[in-house]
């Protein structure tokens, strides 16, 4: 924490197409209490001796959550949970809200209150932001490459355990989408449950994606297809799919899909998702060949925590 002499201006900020489309469903706080409380105990567990020595117990002040680079905000209301778990006396007013871009050097929030507990309380807020602006933002780079085209950014379940419901919220805030939440909210039949019914697989799978939808909870039904010829041209004549999963296509085999799809589908069912190996750098192509969904796992697992800070300013109680 460092001390700033001059207050930071409030600027405008822009929210995403997230918030509008009204996909920006918040977590429940009940549900990441469990996370909080862990973090808390491993962080705080011993206390603090060190605020303890340095600040009095009395001692009030305030300080701001400021980004050291440009951003997509989340976690506000999480950050202030966890302050109020310190001391209910913390207060944090956001001046950015979720699904909101932040430039450099913008305050993001005050925070006012007891500065002992405030002290002992910021890694722990720093983490929690830091992970999730992280993802938001990176979700935000893939959906503003691939603007323009239809495809639209999925997760996937690569998250860190325990974080999934934080982490698949950030990605909304990013402007991404969801895939299923756990294996329970969809049937996905992937490449190794094909492998098991052989080489006639079609009227076993009809049969299977027929008992998928019967399923209580299951909200859509997805299939993988490692081939195009001699797989793709047989899964789109299976009724009752409503996601049909490319996985580690080129740029040739997605484009014969869509294709394929169009000519014998009409275009609009079942939606085509590419996935594997997608990056900055060749998800615009993907995004180009006329798919519906791109799904990529490192907006979750490789994202790079964002650069925030916390800054007490001058002016204490």
């Amino acid at each position: 924490m460092k001390k700033t002499r001059k207050k930071t201006a409030r600027k405008k900020t822009k929210r995403l197409d997230a918030v509008y489309t009204g996909r920006l469903k918040k977590p429940d706080i009940k549900h990441v209490t469990p996370l909080i409380e862990l973090a808390i105990r491993e962080d705080f567990g011993k206390g603090d001796p060190t605020s303890e020595i340095t600040v009095g117990a009395n001692e009030f002040a305030r300080a701001s959550l400021v980004s050291r680079e440009e951003i997509v905000v989340c976690g506000m209301e999480i950050a202030a949970e966890i302050f109020k778990r310190y001391d209910p006396r913390l207060t944090l007013k956001p001046f950015v809200e979720d699904g909101c871009r932040a430039s450099v050097a913008q305050r993001l929030g005050v925070i006012e209150g007891p500065l002992r507990p405030m002290l002992s309380a910021e890694r722990v807020v720093l983490n929690f932001l830091q992970r999730l602006c992280g993802i938001s933002t990176m979700t935000w780079k893939f959906v503003s490459a691939t603007r323009g085209t239809r495809a639209k950014i999925y997760d996937t379940r690569k998250t860190i355990p325990g974080w999934r419901e934080l982490e698949k919220y950030a990605v909304r805030c990013g402007g991404g989408y969801n895939h299923r939440m756990n294996l329970g909210e969809a049937v996905m039949f992937k490449d190794n449950h094909i492998a098991e019914l052989g080489r006639r697989f079609v009227p076993r799978l009809s049969r299977m994606i027929k008992e998928a939808r019967e399923q209580h909870g299951v909200s859509w039904v997805v299939v993988e297809v490692d081939h195009v010829d001699n797989q793709l041209d047989r899964v789109l004549k299976i009724p009752g799919i409503d996601v049909i999963l490319l996985d580690n296509m080129g740029q040739w085999q997605l484009k014969h899909a869509v294709q394929m799809r169009n000519e014998m589908c009409g275009g609009k069912r079942p939606l085509l998702e590419a996935s594997g190996g997608i990056t900055l750098n060749n998800v615009l192509t993907v995004a180009s060949c006329g798919v519906d969904r791109i799904a990529v796992g490192a907006i979750t697992h490789s994202a790079v925590a964002a650069d925030i800070g916390l800054d007490r300013d001058t002016i204490d109680y």
